[in-house]
């Protein structure tokens, strides 16, 4: 099998299911941002020392994937008892990491500004692009049904995100950056 189709030379690709779309339709904008993010994860987990934090990733990759096929597949077409929707476990799974990372952390009392250890600037880039694909599901869920655990997912995912940079600012032994407001 090829890698190329040329399916895709004229601007449109095609959904799980077969209906065809532009590229830029919102639930491609959608699946496609998870997989940007999905692909900055592999990123960190390429310069990640941590055997704790390399596991959290290499799960969260997984989920994201399945993330993405549920997103790909519409509800009410011919293929969608193809994939496996996605559920609540995982929006669980996260919390439950947020708070075992989050107890080990001093406490913060301001803004943190992002950066710090080079790892601990790439969560902080992931976790944006974590907003940018939670902002796009949220546009296409104006438009159309999705799966509401999606949504879920990215909140809690950009919550950990958020966490593990800290943490690794923490092993690093490296000082937080706090928002001096300068009004």
């Amino acid at each position: 099998m090829k890698i190329y189709t040329k399916t895709g030379d004229r601007g449109n690709t095609v959904l799980v299911g077969g209906h065809r779309v532009s590229k830029h339709d919102p639930r491609v904008e959608a699946y496609g941002t998870v997989d940007e993010l999905n692909a900055m994860l592999g990123v960190v987990l390429s310069e990640c020392p941590w055997e704790d934090i390399h596991g959290f990733l290499v799960a969260i990759q997984s989920h994201l994937f399945a993330l993405g096929a549920d997103l790909a597949t519409p509800y009410r077409n011919k293929h969608e008892d193809k994939i496996e929707r996605f559920t609540a476990e995982p929006v669980k799974m996260l919390e439950g990491w947020i708070d075992e990372v989050d107890a080990g952390l001093p406490e913060i009392r301001s803004f943190i500004l992002p950066g710090g250890a080079y790892l601990a600037a790439q969560l902080h880039l992931a976790r944006t692009v974590c907003r940018r694909a939670e902002r796009h599901v949220s546009s296409l869920s104006e438009q159309e049904p999705i799966n509401g655990h999606t949504l879920a997912f990215l909140n809690r995912l950009s919550d950990l995100l958020f966490i593990l940079a800290r943490y690794v600012n923490f092993l690093d032994e490296k000082k937080e950056s706090i928002w001096q407001s300068r009004h």
